[in-house]
């Protein structure tokens, strides 16, 4: 028979040869990283049985559903272990997700570290066994009976709740049987390095209605190399986390007085005002116009604007002379407003307006993280007023600004097209139109994208930018919305060459995002040793000895006139520990003031990360620093 296989073409194939004996033919080394396959864009086992003239894809853990393959595989071979050495448990279910698995249980004993170690060697020896994966279908009532036998009620309940139509399959490896859709890897065999991580409670199929079951996390590899990186990674995190370094390093606070609203101390306004003034530069180059909008505005606004109806639950309110308000949790109706303001012509387009504007919104307690999860944030939104025939060039423009802004912060990035939502506003037909214009202009500058179904706003499809830090964690930051639903709510005209009224399009867009998370991004990805542009403290003075403490004060003013953030650290202790008390502030320049280096009128340079640049004149320095202030270099 024939198939099409994805990376080869058509190939020739024995008929009834499953998938992974077709694989082991064309590519014995994909077929040793196979974790499933797709069959007709379907991910299916590798035992699969392809048909005559049918499409097949292999995916390896480099894949997402590859990856998750794998990492529910081994949520069955952890589940197996677990069933081995507490037969009185109970299973949930055991899904995967990003880095790894859990399974919700519901065990007489209580899990505790020394318990995972002893599931992670009972695991070792489950996957030595090398257990096929196979799957069975099976009738409803054979099903049901299968599992009450085994006094699985969740399973039970789980199998009640499927459709009646739904094909009900286990999975079996050894004398382990679990409810499960699949797909799996071919044999425990392939689950080379894993570990368990922690222990949680878990409402069952989250409601505090229920039982609160035990969930074990565990993270899987295909190697012991990929594993221990994650695990290095894990252990950085913890060091770089924001929170931490936050509190470290004086840069903001949380109090009780305001659970979710970030305190910012003056060293974190220094950054935040770096951020901004870079922000407004940038924003200047590219031709936009700065306003601000009011915090508090009319019901009858957010009415109009579709707020009230599809985003009320993440909105405070307030009442003013006996009418209702709102506190905005976004800028878009406010800056809407300001082109509503005056009438327009169809030279003056786009008008491009950017806002820093505090916006609010309610979360949920759970749900705050230091200044990645927030109630009020500072969105670096602006909105772009344009004619039809301009859409393209616009979204270009913006997404060239992106590019160039997280390069400069030394970031990479993916782009992902989040395509109509179940509720949105508008026809069918406006959406592909806003849809097919995003996806055109990214392939005409040749930016990959993938398509995000379903996630768009609800007045409009975007454009997401997901940046990479430093350990390889993305973060959702950049976006550009576009919106055709909005001037026809607001009733935003524009005067064409007709001399009649025209409808803009819209887009909304932001590239940080929130100021206050991308700080908290920033400090992670840098550890809090930002570049010399942006650290709150550029250079620390210190003194060997009392004599040089004039002359520190008399370098500290020079470097202040020439536009240097500088502190002296003239306390009685010795050099080594002023040295390492900087180092511990990540302060990107140290200048160490002896009597040699005050009769010469310089200092000894010092660089974070690179140790002793040696004795320098002082107008060397500020200008070696001003250059590198003025490039904003990341080193």
């Amino acid at each position: 028979m024939r198939i099409e296989m994805k990376g080869y073409g058509a190939v020739e194939v024995a008929e009834g040869a499953p998938a992974i004996a077709i694989v082991k033919e064309i590519d014995k080394d994909l077929a040793k990283k196979a974790c499933v396959v797709l069959i007709n864009g379907q991910a299916r086992d590798l035992s699969a049985l392809p048909q005559d003239g049918d499409t097949l894809e292999v995916l390896t853990f480099t894949d997402p559903a590859g990856a998750h393959t794998f990492h529910h595989s081994t949520a069955h071979i952890m589940a197996q272990a677990i069933q081995h050495l507490y037969p009185e448990t109970k299973f949930g279910i055991g899904p995967a997700i990003k880095d790894g698995f859990y399974y919700d249980v519901d065990s007489p004993h209580v899990f505790g570290e020394a318990d995972l170690a002893a599931i992670e060697k009972e695991m070792t020896r489950i996957v030595k066994q090398n257990l096929p994966f196979t799957r069975e279908e099976l009738p409803r009532e054979e099903a049901l009976a299968l599992f009450a036998a085994k006094g699985e009620n969740y399973k039970v309940e789980l199998i009640h709740d499927l459709p009646a139509d739904a094909t009900i399959s286990v999975y079996r490896q050894g004398d382990y049987l679990d409810l499960c859709a699949g797909p799996h890897l071919l044999s425990t065999a392939q689950v080379k390095a894993f570990k368990l991580m922690s222990v949680a409670g878990a409402y069952w199929r989250g409601s505090e209605k229920n039982k609160m079951l035990q969930r074990i996390y565990g993270v899987s590899f295909p190697s012991k190399e990929q594993l221990a990186d994650h695990l290095y990674k894990l252990e950085e995190a913890k060091k770089r986390d924001h929170r931490k370094l936050g509190a470290e390093l004086d840069l903001f606070t949380f109090m009780d007085e305001g659970p979710g609203f970030p305190f910012f101390l003056p060293k974190g306004m220094i950054l935040r005002n770096q951020l901004e003034n870079y922000w407004r530069q940038m924003h200047e180059d590219w031709g936009y116009q700065e306003i601000k909008t009011p915090m508090i505005l009319n019901r009858s606004l957010w009415e109009r604007s579709g707020h009230w109806e599809h985003y009320q639950n993440n909105m405070y309110f307030t009442r003013i002379d006996d009418e209702d308000y709102a506190i905005k949790p976004m800028n878009c109706p406010g800056g809407l407003l300001v082109y509503r303001s005056k009438p327009h012509s169809y030279r003056e387009l786009p008008i491009r307006c950017g806002e820093l504007g505090l916006v609010h919104r309610h979360e949920l307690s759970g749900a705050l993280h230091g200044l990645m999860r927030v109630r009020c944030f500072t969105q670096d939104d602006a909105h772009i007023f344009m004619t039809p025939e301009q859409i393209k060039d616009e979204i270009k423009g913006v997404a060239t600004m992106i590019d160039q802004c997280y390069k400069m912060f030394g970031f990479s990035y993916h782009v992902e097209l989040s395509t109509k939502p179940e509720k949105a506003m508008g026809s069918q037909d406006i959406w592909d139109v806003a849809e097919a214009s995003l996806a055109d202009a990214m392939k005409e500058m040749g930016m990959d994208f993938t398509i995000n179904p379903g996630d768009g706003a609800f007045y409009g499809p975007k454009l997401d930018f997901h940046l990479e830090d430093s350990l390889g964690r993305t973060w959702q930051c950049g976006t550009i919305q576009l919106d055709f639903q909005m001037p026809e709510k607001f009733d935003l005209t524009y005067i064409g060459p007709d001399n009649q009224p025209h409808r803009p399009v819209m887009i909304h867009r932001v590239i940080f995002g929130s100021i206050e998370r991308f700080i908290g991004i920033l400090t992670e990805h840098f550890a809090g040793a930002f570049p010399l542009w942006l650290a709150p403290v550029q250079v620390k003075i210190t003194t060997i000895t009392d004599r040089q403490n004039d002359y520190a004060y008399q370098v500290a003013r020079k470097l202040k006139e020439a536009g240097i953030r500088v502190e002296v650290d003239d306390r009685n202790e010795k050099i080594g520990y002023k040295l390492r008390a900087a180092q511990a502030e990540k302060i990107p320049y140290m200048l160490v003031l002896g009597d040699k280096e005050q009769e010469a009128q310089g200092a000894a340079l010092r660089k974070r990360g690179e140790g002793d640049l040696g004795f320098m004149a002082l107008d060397d320095i500020i200008h070696r620093l001003q250059d590198e202030i003025a490039t904003k270099t990341n080193a």
